[in-house]
Formats: structure tokens, sequence, C-alpha cells
């Protein structure tokens, strides 16, 4: 107890004894009756000041701490692949039935494949493996105590970081067990397989295949590639024990459109043990990219013709030209993109048949455009109409980010002929190319691109670009770039996905070693999101007709639903916004792939480096005795006696509150039957 509590109960003493003699016994006339109750009133002020001032004291307690002993077991696929699974069992059984070892630790078990469980759990089915990640974890947990880990595992990571390097400096000492085979075999194997998702209909896309050999001598064999019951791609095969590698490039064409499955396959030497990572499917969602592009020009230009030849240098996009007369006969919904070129007051029917369907447009703008006209027509934009004309060299604009889009060498390109004057925007825009007059470079954009309400829209404000790609042919033979440039644009406008209330975000493929989740977007009538929709999801495998709903967890700005537990296939599914009748449908495959499946052996040299970084020891299966007795003779793993100092009232507070009541009502009590009150 402290001196200033002590003083403050002497104190409290003295002022109870004051108050006490002070109202019973000075000029007191009966002082042995009221000496009683001074006694009282003593009694219950200084009970009541001991209340007051609560005197504590410190309580010390002594307990010991036994070091923490981590035990986590690889849960993944390729641990019963190696047909190691049974002799981990039999391994943590010894170390649960080890008294010596729980003796001396605190034993806790987990598993990991690609996150970390506090559970032993075992299925041996987990489709990707993170060891990095689980002792990342393990450290984090443990990262004020002593707890050297037992990691059982074969080392065969699927992703994340390099744990041979991550574990540089790792606190705790990991043990590895190394659980698989360790000798090498005789294997080839499709080592990555490299392609995009995505193919343009009757264009070729690039393959590049990886594949590997291990083992003595040289073999021969043929890889291929399969689409259903053809065989698209063939090429012969030699390896030798110095030329263990080969790069396979090659192109497939792109003959339907669709989502187009292919198998990898390397053919199997004889004797080979694994021959599931000899295959690997993979698949091209082949797009139909048909834009139906309409210009309108009341003039004969060059430009025309320039703009009608970049359209039509991509097959998959074709161009009409029409006059401002002829529109009316036109049904505007079967064209992707309006081009409109130097408009005046002939199109006006146009211009109000545009603004009712709010179709994607791009104007080009010159000497013969009637300012009035436009300026009248629109609110987007104004030109300052002062009659004359300027030529404009164009800027490349390099922050430019509605799509990407390479500086094509604009700086050197001849200068477009455009009205003079101050250009005004009232909507938002992104320039693309800037005006350059004479050498003084100005902020007024010559090429700028709009998206409002839905619609996409550019504005070129010069004419001239007959110009450009003679230019272009000029520097380097071909009309390449020019022509690219143009069809990013085009691209760029042709595409209008209209609004909808539920929209939904998939792949037309996934790989089963990946994440399959399907998003969705479900919007209030004012195109608000709403974080109160109720939305499901129906699933129906189209090779076994079974069905299953599936309810979509809202997850951040979308509702989402994750898949990864169903198997390879192809898919259907439909969203649906309970109490409302809205729907999305879409389809999907799975690819059939493991990579847990793709091992041959334990990892041995990354995790004996393991045990190196982190001043461990590795160990092999059978080694369990070898193990526990390394564990209880390691002087780094000590029993700690630690104290814990605790600040404890001298007085339980409600004792002495019910002795002051019970001081108090005596005291009134025996005053009232003598007479006093």
């Amino acid at each position: 107890m402290q001196t200033q509590t002590i003083v403050l109960i002497i104190i409290a003493f003295i002022i109870a004894l004051i108050v006490a003699l002070f109202q019973y016994l000075h000029k007191a006339k009966n002082k042995r009756k009221n000496l009683f109750f001074a006694f009282l009133r003593f009694l219950s002020v200084f009970v009541l000041l001991l209340l007051l001032i609560n005197p504590t004291f410190k309580q010390k307690k002594y307990y010991t701490e036994k070091p923490k002993l981590v035990v986590a077991v690889d849960n993944s696929l390729s641990i019963k692949h190696l047909g190691q699974d049974q002799a981990i069992t039999q391994f943590i059984e010894k170390i649960q039935e080890n008294d010596a070892l729980h003796d001396r630790f605190e034993v806790v078990y987990y598993s990991f494949s690609s996150a970390l469980n506090d559970s032993l759990h075992f299925s041996f089915d987990q489709k990707q493996t993170n060891i990095s990640k689980a002792l990342d974890d393990l450290n984090q947990i443990y990262k004020n105590a002593i707890a050297p880990v037992v990691l059982v595992t074969d080392g065969n990571q699927t992703y994340g970081k390099d744990y041979q390097f991550s574990t540089i400096g790792y606190k705790q000492g990991v043990f590895p067990i190394i659980s698989g085979d360790t000798t090498a075999v005789m294997d080839t194997k499709i080592q990555q397989l490299n392609v995009n998702r995505y193919a343009y209909l009757k264009n070729k896309f690039p393959v590049e295949v990886i594949l590997t050999y291990s083992g003595n001598g040289t073999v021969s064999t043929r890889f291929e590639v399969t689409s259903g019951n053809n065989t698209v791609y063939s090429q012969p095969i030699s390896f030798s024990e110095n030329n263990n590698s080969e790069v396979v490039n090659f192109t497939l064409p792109a003959s339907r459109a669709g989502v187009v499955q292919y198998l990898a396959k390397l053919v199997p030497l004889d004797n080979e043990k694994n021959v599931i990572n000899n295959t690997k499917a993979f698949a091209v969602e082949v797009i139909d990219q048909k834009t139906n592009v309409l210009l309108i020009s009341d003039i004969v230009h060059p430009d025309l013709g320039v703009i009608k030849k970049s359209v039509e240098s991509n097959e998959r996009r074709s161009i009409e030209i029409i006059r401002p007369s002829d529109a009316n006969n036109v049904d505007l919904d079967a064209y992707q993109l309006i081009i409109i070129y130097q408009p005046n007051t002939r199109f006006r029917n146009f211009y109000e048949k545009l603004n009712t369907l709010k179709k994607n447009h791009f104007t080009i703008a010159g000497s013969k455009t009637d300012w009035f006209f436009l300026n009248k027509i629109q609110n987007k934009y104004s030109q300052e109409i002062t009659r004359q004309t300027e030529y404009y060299i164009p800027r490349f604009n390099a922050n430019y980010g509605t799509f990407l889009l390479d500086n094509i060498g604009f700086e050197n390109y001849p200068p477009l002929t455009g009205t003079f004057g101050e250009t005004k925007f009232n909507a938002n825009y992104d320039p693309l190319l800037y005006r350059t007059i004479g050498n003084i470079e100005t902020d007024d954009p010559l090429l700028v691109t709009l998206e409002q309400d839905g619609t996409r829209e550019a504005v070129l404000f010069g004419e001239g670009l007959w110009r450009w790609r003679a230019q272009n042919y000029i520097s380097s033979k071909n009309f390449e770039d020019f022509d690219n440039f143009f069809g990013k644009l085009v691209q760029y406008l042709a595409s209008n996905k209209r609004k909808s209330r539920l929209n939904t975000i998939s792949e037309s493929f996934y790989y089963g070693n990946t994440s399959i989740k399907i998003k969705a977007e479900y919007f209030t009538k004012n195109y608000e999101f709403d974080r109160r929709g109720s939305l499901r999801i129906t699933i129906k495998n189209k090779n076994t007709d079974a069905t299953q709903t599936i309810p979509m967890l809202l997850k951040n700005n979308a509702y989402e639903v994750d898949l990864s537990s169903i198997p390879a296939g192809n898919y259907e599914y439909t969203v649906s916004v309970i109490g409302e009748n809205i729907a999305r449908s879409g389809s999907f495959s799975i690819l059939e792939y493991n990579v847990e499946q793709q091992y041959l052996n334990a990892d041995v040299t990354k995790l004996k480096l393991l045990a190196t970084n982190t001043k461990g020891k590795p160990y092999y299966l059978n080694q369990t005795d070898s193990l526990m007795k390394d564990l209880n003779e390691d002087q780094r793993y000590q029993t700690i006696q630690k104290s814990k100092e605790n600040v404890v009232s001298l007085i339980d507070w409600k004792y002495l509150l019910a002795i002051v009541i019970l001081l108090l009502t005596i005291e009134w009590f025996a005053r009232k039957y003598n007479g006093l009150i």
C-alpha cells in the first residue's frame, strides 16, 4: 500500500473522530449515553471516507509460459498426387501422441493451401498452394512469441512470392518436413502456354508454348494441338540432357466466332511416370466485330476517299457514303457509327433524327462547315465565327486517357485547314490532338472525344485528312500507322453499350486453376447503384442439365458469387432480382486444369534453403523421432517464468456501502428510541 494512501486513512480517522466528538460529546450532559452514538457516527463517517479513498495494494502473480510449437500441414492436392497423404496423417498422429513434446511445448496445429486455416481437417483436395502467404500469416500471429514452425509440405507452390527468398530474416525457425519422392525421374511436360484470350474472326492469333524435359539421354516426341477431333498443329520435338527445353511459336486461324477450345499435347514417352502434365487445355474467344459506318457529306472532297479506305482497311468494317437528302430513307439503327463531314443547313432533318436515336457520331469540320447552323443545332461545343481559315498543325496529347493510342508522328504531319477563332465547350471532353499554329503551341483542341448521356462523339476541327494518309505512306511506305489510328477511333466510337438496370460481368471461359467469379451491377430507375437489391444466380450445366441457385453477395459496388468449386464443363447462368421482373443471362466454360497435378517430386532444394534462411533444419517424413528429439533438446526454446502485477482494492466497495447504511440505520433507530429525533 502506498504511503499517500496510509496518510489519507489516518486523516480520515481523525476527521471521523472529530465529527463524532463534536456532535455527541461536546457540551453533552449524558456523556455515557452519547458515547454510544459518537461511536456509531465515528464508524459511519470513517467507513464513508474509506469508500471515497478506496485503498488499494499491488498483488504480483508468477506463472510459467511454454514456447509454442506450430505444426502447419500442406492440404493441397499435390500431396495426394505424390501419394503422401497417409504418411502425413501418421506423422501428425505421432506428434499428437508424444507426451515429452507436449510437456515442453504448447503445440498448435494449422493446415494451409491458398490460405491458412486453424484446423487439422485434411482433405488434400485444394487446387492452389501459397506457402509464402502461410508463413507470413504465422509470422504475424506469433510476432510477439517464441513459436518454431514445423512445416509439413512437398514444397511445391503454385502462386505467390517465392518463399525461399521472402523468408530471409524470418523471425521464427522453420523445420520443413519434406513430403514426396526426391528421386529424379524422366519426364516431359508443357511448362507454360501463352495465348491471348481474344482474337478477331478471319485473323490468325499467336500461341507460345514452353516445353521441358528432365532426364538423361536423347528422346524424341511430338507436340500437337487439337480442336475437337481435328489436329490443327503438329511439330516433332527432340530433347537431350543439355537441350532440355524448347519454345514453340506458331499461329492458329480464327475461322469461326465464339469460344473455341483447344488441347495442347506433348506425346508422352514410353514408361513416363506422370502424363498429366503433358496436356494443357486452352481457349480463345473469337470476336466477329463487323462494324457498319455511314458517312454523310454534301460536298465532294479527297477526305471522303481517304476515310473510306481507312475504314475498309479492316475487312470487319464497311462504310457507305450518302448525301444529307438521302438520310431520311436510311435506317440509322443499321449503323454503329455516323460520320458527318462538314455539316450545313441541309443536315437539319438528319440532326433531329440523330438526336432522337442518340447515335454515336464523328463530326469533321472544315472551311465549308456552316458554323451558324452547327452552333445552333447542338449545345456541346461552339466555334467563334470569323469567316477566316487557319492552318492547324497537330500535336499529340500524351495524357489522353479515353482509350490507348500511340503517337504516330503527328508533329511531322501536314496541317489541317479549319476555321480561325476560339472554340468553347459546354460538356466534358478529352483532347486527343492540340492545335499548333506556326511555331506557337496552343491549348486549343484539334481532335476531341466526348461522352454524355451514353452517347459517344468525336469532333475534328479541320479538313485535309488525305494529306495525313499520304504523309504516312511517304514516311513508312505503307498506310498502316494512319489506318490503325483511324481504326481505333472508329472502334471506340462504334461501341455502344446501352444502359441497363442489371448488368452482369463474367468471362466467356475460365481455367480450372483460377478463381471463378461472376459479378452483377444493379441500378435504380435513376441509374444509381442500388445496395438494397436481392440478387440470385441460377447455374445450369449444359452437359448434365444439373442446376443450382445461389444468392449473390454485395461486395463493394457489385454483387458477386464465387463458383470456384464447380467442376469443369460448359454452363449457362441467369442473374435475377427478387421482386423485380429483371434478369440477365450468359454462358461460360471452365477448362479442365489442375496445376497441383503437374509435380513429380518434392522441391527439396527450396525447402532446405528455407530451413537455412530461418535457422531451422530439414527432415523427411520417416525422421519423426529425430525431429522430436532435436526439438526437445534445442536450448533456444525454453519455458519462461513471467510475472503479472495487479492492483487490488483492499476492501470491496459493496461491503463498505452496506456497513455505512447499517451504521446510519442503527444510529437513526437509537436516536428515535431515546427521543432525540
